[in-house]
């Protein structure tokens, strides 16, 4: 956890796994979700919660603009650092990393286009409050802040699903994934597998906590950093435009 300015997940544990098991699928979503209106950038864009970097090389690769990439947890920026020294020159020099969280990073005004995958819904309310006002204060007027929104309320039963398995060389990695409703909120539990010719070599865990939040108080969330709502270009995703602009 990161005390200042509020807290996100460190992924101590997931971040060996993450690239193998979700790459590409967020590679996909990325592209269908980001890569147009990162076309579109004629500022710079911000992305936060930039993780391993899957969405930043998207936005990288489609906006001719300055991207900052916004990650607080080190085993995640390791990723995204390795990422990024794949890029080419131009693509490198467009690019600055914040290690802090968003709300921390102390951006002012930088940027026309805010992008938050996979962030929001970690985030406890106080702390996404916290968030949405630092994005607001990144954005120019008019700038305009998309992320995929939280579940809307706790799921009445336990879910379980499966992430791989993926081959690499004589092993094979997979992980279950069970969220289950406590209290309130969503707990998500990844069990990670490594096995060879079928027999376990190891094993690892890692929880997160996901906060429900009703689209009435996520607009008026939203409202009170200084946003307005705009149609999004993708049914999946939340848009708002920040006012005075």
């Amino acid at each position: 956890m990161n005390a200042a300015g509020g807290r996100e997940p460190e992924y101590a544990v997931s971040a060996e796994f993450y690239d193998l098991l979700q790459a590409d699928g967020d590679r996909r979503a990325a592209l269908r979700r980001f890569a147009g209106p990162a076309r579109d950038a004629r500022l710079a864009i911000v992305d936060a919660g930039a993780g391993t970097g899957i969405v930043t090389e998207v936005l990288v690769g489609a906006a001719a603009v300055p991207v900052h990439a916004v990650e607080p947890s080190a085993a995640m920026r390791a990723g995204l650092l390795a990422r990024l020294a794949r890029l080419g020159a131009d693509e490198r020099a467009r690019t600055t990393v914040h290690a802090a969280t968003v709300a921390a990073c102390g951006l002012r005004e930088v940027a026309d286009l805010a992008v938050a995958a996979n962030l929001v819904a970690v985030l406890e309310p106080a702390d996404r409050r916290a968030a949405f006002r630092a994005l607001a204060r990144a954005l120019v007027p008019g700038g305009v802040l998309l992320f995929d929104a939280p579940p809307p309320a706790v799921p009445e039963r336990e879910e379980t699903w499966r992430l791989g398995p993926v081959r690499l060389g004589a092993d094979s990695y997979c992980a279950q994934v069970t969220s289950t409703p406590d209290r309130g909120i969503v707990r998500l539990c990844f069990a990670y597998r490594v096995e060879r010719d079928g027999v376990l070599l190891r094993e690892a865990r890692e929880g997160f906590d996901l906060w429900p939040v009703a689209p009435a108080v996520l607009g008026d969330e939203l409202a009170e950093a200084g946003f307005e709502p705009v149609t999004a270009p993708d049914r999946d995703l939340v848009a708002a435009r920040r006012g005075g602009g």
